[in-house]
């Protein structure tokens, strides 16, 4: 892997941290910082040397992402911010990866969710609580782009 794929990758981590830190602090991820991560997919793509298939390949991961998340969203399972997130990420994970993302996610999310609605009852807080999601998404792409950098050779 180049010192420049490196760099991409490095911005991407910097970019889900942000949507982690906003959805923790407002519940809400933006939409620009969605069209960022997405946006930042091409030269990734370039980056790392694909052609015309695997560009085509990565946009109907995307698609299939987000029709199937969405299915979430509409029944209140999961925010648009997080779909949207999970599409971009779809731009720049082959399916492999994005698979062991989306496993590391459910069991992240499994954690997340049950310690909040622990932490809402012991607080007897009124309501259902919102959990952010995202920090779920951000915990799983980090393991998996920090295993594809520490396992790839930069020469």
């Amino acid at each position: 892997m180049s010192v420049y794929a490196i760099c991409m990758l490095c911005l991407l981590a910097a970019l889900l941290v942000t949507a982690a830190v906003t959805d923790i602090r407002a519940r809400i991820i933006s939409n620009r910082l969605n069209a960022a991560i997405a946006l930042l997919a091409v030269p990734w793509w370039f980056a790392i040397g694909y052609g015309g298939s695997d560009i085509l390949f990565q946009l109907g991961l995307s698609a299939a992402l987000l029709v199937v998340f969405a299915i979430f969203f509409a029944l209140r399972m999961m925010g648009g911010g997080d779909v949207k997130l999970l599409a971009a990420l779809g731009l720049w994970l082959p399916l492999t990866k994005m698979l062991i993302l989306l496993e590391w996610m459910a069991i992240g999310g499994g954690v997340l969710t049950l310690g909040m609605v622990i932490a809402h009852r012991v607080r007897k807080a009124p309501g259902k609580p919102e959990i952010p999601y995202g920090v779920a998404i951000v915990g799983a792409s980090l393991l998996v782009l920090a295993n594809d950098i520490l396992t790839k050779s930069v020469a």
